[in-house]
């Protein structure tokens, strides 16, 4: 089977996995010093278990953070690093179309192929997925995953005709056929960006305010529960072996990784070896 995406030379995948490892022990030094809690997750947590560090054609971190830790970094990062870094979401850059936030270092591209159109300043980036409260309640936990990822994904379609969903033949067709008219719609009556993302916004923080839930969620993903974490699986966090340093993880990261993608520890066949190769990249001049 032919792969679906391109893949990079040597030289260049170890340039990004090393421009990503400055930016996260830029990221880990901001929050060790401000006592902000962090750790590792799904294809970093792979990495990290199977790998000692990145997954080998990997290109990309993730890192995951409660809501107020995450919203403290921000200012931090803003203060204390805004000359190397800026902060991608659509709070500070509405053409960006997704509700995770990228650390992304300045004088730095990476414009992924399903992101090429975003008039936005893509760089090479630390990926970063708040989580907040999911709530106790079935019914109510339920409406809450719905509406955030629902938003969410009207965020996307606000900005990109075609998503790239990962089916094939006569589902792919029918999909991008809705999803180009559900663009359209939206790009006609001039729905804000903005708009749209505080809905989103509204929806995964809709619990926050309670002192204390079971669960924590990152709503907006390819599912509501893909990033579905239970306090006592997170805390107490290990350290693990990750390139030339060790990172935070959930202390029972297996039962989210399982979730994910079954049998992680097995290599995946060539043809799943996915990657984000871009369409436009440069690296810091140094």
């Amino acid at each position: 089977m032919k792969k679906e995406f391109k893949e990079y030379d040597e030289e260049t995948l170890q340039k990004i996995q090393q421009t990503e490892m400055e930016i996260l022990k830029d990221f880990i030094e901001v929050c060790e010093k401000h006592n902000l809690t962090y750790f590792g997750i799904a294809g970093t947590g792979i990495g990290a278990l199977r790998h000692q560090g990145f997954i080998p054609w990997d290109d990309d971190i993730d890192v995951a953070m409660p809501r107020d830790d995450f919203e403290r970094l921000v200012r931090f990062i803003e203060k204390e690093k805004g000359d190397k870094y800026l902060i991608m979401d659509t709070k500070h850059y509405p053409n960006y179309p997704l509700m995770t936030t990228r650390i992304t270092m300045r004088g730095t591209k990476f414009k992924e192929e399903a992101l090429k159109s975003i008039d936005a300043p893509m760089g090479i980036f630390l990926d970063l997925y708040p989580l907040d409260k999911m709530s106790d309640d079935p019914k109510e936990a339920k409406k809450q995953a719905r509406d955030a990822w629902f938003w969410s994904k009207i965020l996307i379609l606000r900005s990109i005709p075609f998503p790239m969903l990962g089916f094939t033949g006569w589902k792919k067709k029918v999909i991008h056929a809705i999803c180009g008219l559900a663009h359209l719609g939206l790009k006609i009556l001039h729905v804000p960006r903005l708009w749209i993302y505080k809905k989103a916004y509204e929806a995964e923080t809709r619990y926050n305010h309670y002192e204390k839930t079971e669960r924590l969620d990152f709503f907006c993903d390819t599912t509501p529960y893909m990033n579905l974490y239970y306090l006592k699986d997170i805390y107490p966090l290990r350290k693990l072996p990750f390139e030339d340093i060790e990172l935070n993880f959930p202390c029972n990261i297996d039962r989210n990784l399982r979730a994910m993608y079954g049998d992680y520890m097995q290599l995946p066949p060539e043809e799943k070896r996915k990657n984000h190769y871009p369409f436009e990249l440069q690296f810091p001049r140094r």
